[in-house]
């Protein structure tokens, strides 16, 4: 696996995606990451194939998750740069249009992981930099307890889910108008 340093709205996202696994988000669901078999769907959802996960790699793959909820409710540049460093190197490789790009790449053989911290310490770094550390943020839904990403133009995403956590506002504003109008 490889990254480009300025591609950061795929890492942000998956960040996102892994921090909203933990239980304490899903309370009604529990860890959506609860066994090895799950890991491996979810890192295929997000076209990672490292192999059949192991216990190890999933208790592995929870601590990371903390570490991520920890970055993203306070950023830290060093501590998303740590993130990076375990699972590969930095390395400058020409685009196909002959300019040379700075990727940050896996060594062989890293773990899932290793994959997933290279990938959102990446990220998580560029969108620190291009966006700035308030791009970071707690769902806006009063009973959701998700944290995202905010990679979008305008930056005024307000739910980590929108079509979830934002649909259930706006269905409960409905319902309440609805019930206000007799």
């Amino acid at each position: 696996m490889q990254v480009q340093l300025d591609d950061y709205r795929a890492g942000a996202a998956l960040a996102t995606d892994l921090v909203n696994t933990a239980p304490e988000v899903m309370v009604s669901t529990g860890d959506t990451l609860p066994d090895p078999d799950v890991l491996a769907r979810f890192l295929a959802d997000h076209d990672l194939h490292p192999g059949a996960p192991t216990a190890a790699d999933l208790a592995a793959v929870h601590d990371l998750r903390r570490t991520l909820r920890t970055l993203l409710e306070e950023p830290d540049p060093a501590r998303a740069a740590a993130l990076t460093t375990a699972a590969g190197g930095l390395e400058l490789h020409p685009d196909p249009d002959g300019h040379w790009q700075w990727q940050v790449r896996a060594r062989p053989g890293a773990s899932p992981a290793d994959e997933l911290a290279l990938l959102t310490g990446t990220a998580l770094l560029g969108v620190l930099r291009a966006l700035g550390p308030e791009r970071f943020r707690h769902c806006a839904a009063p009973t959701c307890d998700g944290m995202f990403v905010d990679t979008s133009r305008a930056g005024r995403r307000r739910y980590c889910v929108p079509e979830v956590c934002g649909n259930r506002i706006n269905v409960a504003a409905h319902r309440a108008r609805r019930r206000a109008a007799g």
